[in-house]
């Protein structure tokens, strides 16, 4: 049973890790540049229009490998089993030359 317990707290600890990564990469992955400034509406006794500003989004791409490896698995008894597990990461950020601005 102790075995079991060590196997779930591994678990858990890879998944933290893997959230944590994942949002480290989110900053890394996402370009923004804006358009576009935003520009208030002229108030004097009537209302102009306003402007609301425009935003280039880029953003990367993210792949995960994957790769058979042997295992335990706990059943009724211990016997190994063979599953994918990442095996590597493979990380694009945007373009930073990416297409103009369009008005």
């Amino acid at each position: 049973m102790n075995n079991n317990n060590a196997n779930k707290a591994i678990l858990i600890g890879l998944a933290v890790v893997a959230v944590i990564l994942a949002a480290g990469f989110f900053l890394y992955m996402v370009d923004v540049d804006q358009t576009k400034e935003a520009q208030l509406p002229g108030v004097e006794m009537k209302v102009e229009e306003g402007q609301m500003p425009k935003f280039n989004v880029e953003t990367g791409s993210m792949s995960v490998e994957t790769g058979e490896t042997t295992i335990s698995v706990p059943e009724v008894e211990m016997k190994e089993k063979t599953i994918e597990v990442p095996t590597g990461i493979s990380i694009t950020p945007p373009d930073k030359d990416g297409p103009a601005a369009a008005d």
